[in-house]
């Protein structure tokens, strides 16, 4: 939610862009691409799906949750009312800039843990990737040099209690 695409959703949804704007946006969005793509640049495009259930309550633990608090931004409660809008623009989005040559990656993100490793696993397979061959490493021993009794300093310090 944090990207040049912000144009063809929240820009376009609220307001912040005019018409004229927004479809100049979606019009040149991909010759963009093209460019960035024909110049040896590997452009990755994931939309993290969430759905109507999952958001809500995610914003309603940030409302009830003082730790979760700042993560509700001025725009979050305006554009949950506004659900259909941001969905018919992702609509727009998608359709207007998923290309062959730069397409969009969609994520189930209801779990968030699960959607991180899945995109992590699907970039890790789109790149490239041989073994690097290396030496094996063999942890060396310490020194005996300067030894000391390096614990017995740290016994008399201010721990804090282990919970975890």
């Amino acid at each position: 939610d944090r990207s040049w695409y912000n144009r063809a959703g929240v820009e376009h949804v609220m307001g912040f862009c005019n018409e004229a704007q927004y479809k100049r946006f979606l019009e040149l969005c991909p010759f963009f691409e093209k460019n960035i793509v024909e110049n040896g640049i590997k452009l990755f495009k994931y939309w993290l799906e969430v759905s109507n259930e999952e958001q809500k309550l995610r914003f309603e633990a940030r409302i009830d949750d003082p730790l979760r608090q700042w993560k509700l931004s001025n725009m979050d409660l305006p554009s949950r009312e506004r659900w259909f809008e941001f969905s018919r623009a992702r609509d727009t989005m998608l359709a207007a800039t998923d290309t062959d040559f730069a397409p969009w990656h969609v994520v189930n993100s209801n779990d968030k843990k699960r959607a991180r490793l899945n995109v992590i696993s699907h970039l890790l397979s789109e790149i490239p990737y041989k073994p690097v061959k290396r030496e094996k490493v063999k942890l060396p021993e310490r020194s005996k040099k300067k030894e000391y009794d390096d614990l017995s300093p740290m016994k008399k310090k201010r721990w804090i209690p282990e919970k975890y």
